[in-house]
């Protein structure tokens, strides 16, 4: 079934004057499920809070830590389910023991030797001279897309693991790039009445001021400003001739850099639209696994300036450049064309170590050896219903195309 769409098409004699009107109106589009980007979210499924966890423990004196101290901390650590229950579903990760030589010890948890092994692998990648550079240099470009090239740290926190920034990078990472960063505060206080303290970019970097749409021309040989996104639109999903058509043209305007600030444009225009789409790719090819939840996305962008309605809009009008997907109860944005099928086409070191971490959690124990358990999504209750939607998958996301402002 053919998606709605309400269209205006542009005709030939106003084509410059774009960046002043909007041609595609009213748009609603149906939502079609993509199998191998939810298959992607399943397989990272609780890996995160596996990782703080590990995190935590890690950092005890003698690296274990009660019970009973981790039961508290379970919204800090984004834990699905009781403590107890996380720690005993991945026994090749974690094992829980009775401290010798006291009375009535209580639970401690540990480290399995496997996950130490592992751990202490990722300590010495994460120590790594162009390591720290690389993420340096992404936390930077991160902060130029902000007038002001400045962030709250707060907001840095939602993108902490997403970057692959060290748990306590305020004190590892930023001392060590002087030149690139330093803390200082935004002069009032939140609702809490606690004072707002911003990470701050020194000075402008012109070097690290390219885009990856800009550093794929170049690699093209193609020109800058006419640089097109890449579509790749999910099976089920076809377009209207004369839709296609409106992408086309609209692919064919300027290509305005997320590094320069175009809010001078109307912001419910076609060329606005591009630029907005542009900042959204950009700060997804910042991130290691080119995916974050959608609130993230919505929370910087109006530190940036944009509304939800307009980064909706973006995420919304070309689902042949982003996913988002419904998994593990919520919406997470993608960037197609770092995918192929599940698996990124180009893979960090650090998602190389966290894919490994995956492959321990997936092991179960069995006489005491361990063993491959079953993918992870292959579970009761999680029958297909008729045209591949998963049963309770809300189906289709529209907006009414209102003004942004």
């Amino acid at each position: 079934m053919q998606p709605l769409l309400h269209f205006t098409p542009a005709a030939s004699h106003y084509h410059r004057h774009r960046q002043l009107i909007r041609t595609f109106i009213n748009a609603r589009i149906k939502w079609v499920r993509d199998p191998y980007l939810d298959t992607a979210i399943e397989k990272e499924k609780n890996l995160k809070p596996l990782l703080l966890l590990k995190t935590l423990i890690i950092s005890q004196p003698f690296q274990t830590i009660p019970l009973s101290t981790v039961s508290p901390l379970k919204p800090h650590l984004h834990l699905p389910t009781t403590a107890q229950k996380f720690i005993e579903k991945y026994p090749s990760i974690f094992k829980m023991f009775l401290p010798p030589g006291k009375t009535m010890p209580l639970p401690h948890v540990k480290l399995t030797p496997k996950a130490l092994s592992l751990h202490h692998e990722e300590t010495l990648m994460l120590r790594l001279s162009h390591y720290r550079k690389d993420v340096a240099e992404r936390l930077a470009k991160l902060l130029m897309l902000a007038r002001g090239l400045k962030i709250p740290l707060d907001l840095i926190d939602l993108f902490k693991y997403d970057l692959g920034l060290p748990h306590d990078y305020l004190l590892t990472l930023l001392p060590e790039f002087p030149e690139y960063f330093q803390i200082s505060d935004m002069g009032f206080r939140d609702s809490s009445g606690n004072v707002v303290l911003v990470l701050d970019l020194v000075s402008w970097r012109k070097e690290l001021a390219i885009s990856a749409m800009e550093k794929r021309a170049q690699s093209e040989g193609e020109s800058k400003s006419r640089v097109k996104f890449l579509m790749n639109l999910p099976r089920g999903f076809d377009l209207e001739k004369r839709v296609m058509e409106w992408v086309e043209d609209w692919q064919n305007l300027p290509y305005i850099s997320p590094y320069e600030n175009a809010f001078h444009l109307v912001s419910n225009s076609d060329q606005a639209e591009k630029w907005a789409v542009g900042v959204i790719h950009e700060l997804l090819s910042l991130l290691l696994s080119k995916k974050t939840e959608r609130e993230n996305i919505f929370r910087l962008g109006e530190f940036l300036g944009f509304t939800r309605l307009r980064f909706k809009k973006a995420l919304v009008h070309f689902p042949g450049i982003f996913y988002v997907s419904n998994k593990i109860r919520m919406q997470t944005v993608f960037l197609r064309e770092k995918y192929k099928k599940n698996l990124l086409i180009e893979r960090h070191p650090l998602m190389g170590m966290r894919y490994k971490y995956i492959n321990l959690m997936n092991r179960v124990l069995r006489r005491g050896k361990p063993i491959r358990s079953g993918f992870v999504g292959r579970k009761k209750g999680n029958s297909l219903s008729k045209g591949g939607r998963r049963k309770g998958d809300d189906n289709r996301y529209s907006i009414d195309d209102e003004n942004d402002e």
